[in-house]
């Protein structure tokens, strides 16, 4: 066993990866096409962040810039911070995660759960020297016993996707894939599953789903990062900078969806399929199901289920929280769920 092989195979870290698909048959029916996530909430942290957390510090564990005795520190929404936790407990190293305030009481809870140190900071722009990212790399970098991570930076974010998640993803659907959408935090995710696609099959559609106040959707269509600023309960999607993952990434179209538009589906799918998901495995969603009605009839939609429902329960699952952000959690029918998503731009 090599010395990568042995990391891999330390303790949960054996669990990460070749996670299961499945097909939800009900937006299936309704879109005339087959859309299928992958079950990432099978990593042992709960979500498709467990891959490049191992994948970043296997690597630098590997070429000696992340040393025995130093601290791994992290600027995330919660997942990737999660991971990072998982992943340096299991190797022994100390996680420090900057987190901007207001995330999901369950992320600092399994945080705590896995010995990661959670400091918060003012949900403040980038251009702010509070922005959870600067506090982050200044703690990260400011003393030989840390180690900086840098997700949005580091490609092996990139790579863990391109090597892991696109091959088992390709494998699952037989190869059979008209259609791959993602949203993007680091963009690391899109940007290796997007390119090993066009890799294995250059007609493949990749669709970038971003929500409010993201500049990703922007980007994409016009060059340059443009965002309203407007709030998303989405937590660690979208982005308003160009990072060295997102350069990676191989889209087709992009399009933006709102907070009630997701919570729809969200309730949608809970009732017809006893699915709960969080919000960025529903938004993944919903940009796959937009997708689907858009495409010709027949085609295979694929998506990941990156995070759980129990990340949202403060949240998107919370009518207390619904009723201050004017969200509705009203069942919609099959057909008025179909108008709603016919009436959004794309």
């Amino acid at each position: 066993m090599n010395s990568r092989e042995k990391i891999r195979n330390t303790g949960l870290l054996k669990l990460i990866g070749n996670t299961p698909m499945i097909k939800i048959d009900c937006l299936s029916r309704l879109s005339g096409s087959d859309i299928f996530m992958k079950c990432e909430t099978f990593n042992p942290g709960g979500t498709v962040k467990d891959r490049p957390a191992l994948s970043m510090v296997m690597e630098a564990i590997l070429d000696g810039s992340l040393k025995p005795g130093q601290t791994i520190v992290e600027g995330t929404a919660g997942n990737t911070g999660i991971g990072l936790a998982l992943v340096g407990s299991a190797l022994g190293f100390p996680v420090v995660v900057v987190m901007p305030k207001g995330q999901d009481q369950a992320k600092h809870k399994l945080l705590k759960l896995f010995n990661a140190k959670c400091i918060e900071t003012d949900v403040v722009p980038f251009t702010d020297e509070r922005h959870f990212f600067k506090v982050g790399k200044k703690i990260g970098t400011s003393a030989p016993e840390y180690w900086w991570a840098n997700q949005f930076d580091n490609l092996h974010n990139f790579k863990s996707h391109y090597e892991t998640t696109a091959p088992e993803l390709f494998m699952q659907m037989k190869g059979e894939i008209d259609v791959f959408v993602a949203a993007a935090g680091t963009g690391g995710t899109i940007a290796g599953i997007s390119s090993y696609l066009k890799q294995m099959n250059p007609k493949v559609k990749i669709g970038l789903v971003d929500p409010l106040g993201s500049g990703l959707c922007s980007y994409v269509k016009k060059g340059e990062f443009i965002s309203d600023g407007a709030y998303t309960m989405t937590e660690g999607v979208g982005i308003t900078r160009l990072v060295e993952n997102f350069k990676l990434a191989k889209v087709d179209q992009a399009f933006t969806l709102n907070d009630q538009v997701v919570t729809s589906l969200a309730y949608f799918i809970r009732q017809q399929e006893g699915l709960v998901m969080g919000m960025s495995s529903m938004l993944n969603l919903a940009g796959a199901f937009m997708m689907a009605l858009k495409s010709p009839k027949g085609s295979k939609v694929a998506t990941l289920m990156c995070d759980g429902g129990d990340r949202a329960t403060n949240k998107m699952y919370s009518e207390e929280f619904l009723k201050e952000k004017n969200l509705s959690s009203t069942i919609l029918t099959p057909d008025e769920l179909v108008a709603l998503f016919q009436s959004q731009p794309i």
